[in-house]
């Protein structure tokens, strides 16, 4: 076959873009395995023990009778209760605003024997008072002196206050400094070992902040003293 100077002369052309494009993908597998090959990653860890700085505590009162006939006589001793209770929180810290006092609910249980006949019954009343604080370091002592009232006849349930810590947005951007400085940390080790220096970050992958109670593998309302932690990834470049 002949070749003439034109075909001869695209034909080179091709082999030349040909040649290019080759070489560039070479080269962009080098450079990428180049990239690859000089970036550590690292993993910084970053804590805090914190105190809650919110509690609900939530106290129960009851009342009861056997007859409908004493359930007016039981709603006053109701409210009586309730006065007490109310009163015993103001006088030790907390204020109205901190006190939400609810309903008095009402229940009616009979029991009858195989024949349907009423053989007893049982009226019941009780309600609920809500504490919603920040002074989270009262309630210990005030549950103290609440549970005492049982000693004046009063039925009482001191339920478990749950502890809370809503100030997280104000050390997130601290710890995240110190879990990404950790991660530098671990990486110039690394570096330190292959002869190599730690340079710029690549990439950074945050994890969860995490709040439990301290001391605790699970759970974050129980105690006052709280640890939240955050565990960070990054890539850093290293330079020779």
């Amino acid at each position: 076959m002949e070749f003439t100077k034109t075909s001869l002369s695209t034909l080179g052309i091709c082999l030349a873009i040909g040649m290019a494009i080759c070489g560039y993908f070479i080269g962009q597998t080098m450079y990428n395995a180049k990239v690859a090959v000089n970036t550590a990653e690292a993993k910084g860890l970053a804590e805090r023990i914190v105190e809650a700085d919110i509690a609900d505590w939530q106290i129960g009162y009851s009342v009861s009778g056997k007859s409908k006939l004493d359930v007016p006589g039981l709603y006053a001793k109701a409210e009586t209760n309730q006065d007490i209770i109310v009163s015993l929180l103001k006088e030790n810290g907390f204020n109205e605003e901190e006190i939400n006092v609810g309903v008095i609910d009402y229940f009616k249980n009979e029991y009858r024997d195989k024949n349907q006949l009423l053989v007893d019954e049982n009226h019941e009343l009780t309600g609920t008072i809500k504490v919603v604080t920040n002074n989270v370091k009262l309630i210990p002592g005030v549950r103290s002196k609440i549970n005492k009232l049982m000693v004046q006849g009063i039925d009482i349930q001191n339920h478990l206050p749950n502890y809370r810590f809503s100030k997280l947005n104000e050390i997130k951007p601290e710890m995240l400094r110190d879990a990404t400085r950790n991660a530098r940390i671990a990486a110039n080790e690394f570096a330190k070992n292959a002869g190599v220096k730690v340079g710029s970050i690549r990439s950074a992958r945050q994890g969860n902040f995490d709040i439990r109670d301290f001391g605790e593998e699970y759970g974050d309302t129980r105690k006052l003293k709280k640890s939240v932690r955050v565990v960070t990834t990054i890539t850093f470049y290293l330079t020779e």
